[in-house]
Order: C-alpha cells, then sequence, then structure tokens
C-alpha cells in the first residue's frame, strides 16, 4: 500500500504535464479569398470526360455487351450527350477507377478457400472422410 502511494504523486505530474502539452499546441487558422476560377470547374473537363465515355462507347466490345444486355447504343450515345458536366465528370471518373476483370480471381480463391476450410471442419468433426491428414476422434 505504501509503495502505490508513493507513485501517485509522479504519476498525476505526468498526467497533468501529458495534458497541458496535449491541448496546448493549438494550430492557427488563416482565411484568405479564393479566386472564382479555383472553385468552379473548368468547362472543358465536361466535354472532355463525355468524349471519354463516346470513346469507351464506340469499341466493339462494348457495343456488343450492350446489345446483349437490351441497350441500343445509340441511345446510350445520347444519353451520354446528355449528361451535365458534373454527372460526366462522375461517369469517367469510375471508369477510370474500376479494375477491369481483376475481382475475379480473388473471388475463384475465396471460394476455394471457403470449401476447404468447410470440407476441413466437417472432417474434424467427424461427418465426412475428405482428407486422410485429419486424425478423427471417436
Amino acid at each position: 500500500m505504501p509503495r502505490s502511494r508513493s507513485l501517485i504523486r509522479p504519476l498525476a505530474l505526468f498526467m497533468a504535464s501529458w495534458m497541458l502539452f496535449t491541448v496546448l499546441p493549438v494550430g492557427t487558422v488563416s482565411a484568405a479569398l479564393i479566386p472564382t476560377g479555383e472553385l468552379l470547374p473548368q468547362e472543358g473537363s465536361g466535354e472532355a470526360a463525355r468524349a471519354k465515355i463516346r470513346s469507351l462507347l464506340a469499341r466493339e466490345e462494348v457495343q456488343a455487351r450492350l446489345r446483349a444486355q437490351g441497350i441500343d447504343p445509340a441511345e446510350a450515345q445520347a444519353r451520354v450527350a446528355a449528361l451535365s458536366d458534373a454527372e460526366a465528370r462522375e461517369v469517367a471518373r469510375r471508369i477510370d477507377a474500376l479494375p477491369a476483370g481483376s475481382g475475379a480471381v480473388g473471388v475463384l480463391v475465396t471460394a476455394i478457400l471457403i470449401v476447404f476450410l468447410v470440407l476441413l471442419l466437417t472432417d474434424l468433426l467427424g461427418l465426412t472422410d475428405v482428407f486422410p491428414f485429419v486424425r478423427k476422434h471417436r
């Protein structure tokens, strides 16, 4: 008990200094005027995004995929032309961010791993006899 009382004062001093140093360094905030050109999006960026989407829709494999889903490629082009600048930029950004078929391998590996673990668990419980390396407890 006396040892714990001797630790209270240094611990209290440490905690007080810790709280002081975490609260003390308050950052300063500065305000400045922003020109209108920086705040508003660039005029050509919406058209550039539409051109990117149009070039993607012009590819034969994309048109074949659209037809397979029952979408007329000409109607898709008309809808791209009707997009606002913000919508066109968002669609172009999403196209850039999407991986091109990279998820298939990961899904396949995950499915195989889940099947293996389920079979291993049922083998350990004695419900199946799939793996010869699993010792059965009877």
